[in-house]
């Protein structure tokens, strides 16, 4: 799964990395991204590229009430074409969430607490989540009505995959990571929804670097640079194997 992220690059940089032109929202730098917060997003918007700032945890358009929000943070390569709650936004509104790093939690041999570790791209440049996204509008107190007087609220949820080697040392799942070769596919709506799918697929093994920190990402208030900082290298703790590919879940989607 991805539950905590890097979101510190200022928006005009993102819109320029993503050749992208941007909305006026601007966000605050975070070292540690949380569910419901407010993260960067990128769109087709008339055939172009747009950065927005939009809610983390998917509410499809159904639901009742924002508190669906929080359990749909990601969705599985595996399933995400049959869900209810994610097949809409699936065919039609896909979207590019990017990051400087994110945050994976381990359970080592011996050790009662699980360690963190920050991942990021091995050559500095910043991952990027296929996404999904979608526009919930608020109810009146039955539940089904909407109100017509509310703002919509866009919402959005990270997709998840089999890990790659490199991530199965640590955890049985990863984030959907895409390049810019296919960025446009990912985005397009007129992309056929089985060339979709083949993106779905883990990252290659030598692109990411996995970090030690500190449990003070544990801490959704600790949201400081300090949080970068890597553990003493005596501190580093000894990880399994990587699994081969033959021992990993067969990849959906």
């Amino acid at each position: 799964m991805c539950g905590r992220f890097v979101s510190a690059s200022p928006p005009d940089e993102l819109a320029n990395y993503f050749g992208a032109d941007r909305d006026d929202d601007e966000l605050e730098p975070s070292f540690n991204v949380a569910p419901t917060n407010e993260v960067y997003v990128v769109r087709a918007r008339d055939e172009r590229r747009r950065l927005s700032a939009l809610r983390w945890g998917l509410v499809p358009f159904w639901a009742k009430d924002l508190k669906i929000g929080s359990r749909m943070i990601n969705a599985r390569a595996e399933t995400v074409a049959e869900k209810p709650a994610f097949r809409k936004a699936y065919e039609r509104h896909r979207c590019l969430i990017p990051a400087d790093g994110f945050y994976e939690w381990a359970k080592l041999p011996d050790q009662k607490n699980k360690q963190p570790y920050l991942i990021q791209r091995a050559d500095g440049e910043p991952v990027v989540f296929a996404g999904l996204w979608e526009r919930w509008r608020p109810r009146l107190d039955d539940g089904k009505t909407v109100d017509p007087d509310a703002e919509p609220i866009e919402t959005c949820t990270i997709l998840t995959t089999t890990p790659n080697a490199e991530m199965s040392t640590i955890h049985d799942r990863m984030p959907v990571l895409l390049p810019p070769a296919v960025w446009d596919d990912w985005l397009s709506s007129e992309t056929d929804l089985d060339d979709i799918g083949s993106l779905l697929r883990p990252a290659p093994d030598d692109l990411l670097t996995l970090v030690p920190i500190s449990t003070m990402v544990n801490n959704v208030r600790n949201k400081g640079e300090e949080l970068l900082t890597p553990l003493p290298a005596e501190a580093w703790p000894e990880l399994p194997p990587p699994r081969a590919s033959g021992d990993r879940p067969a990849q959906g989607g």
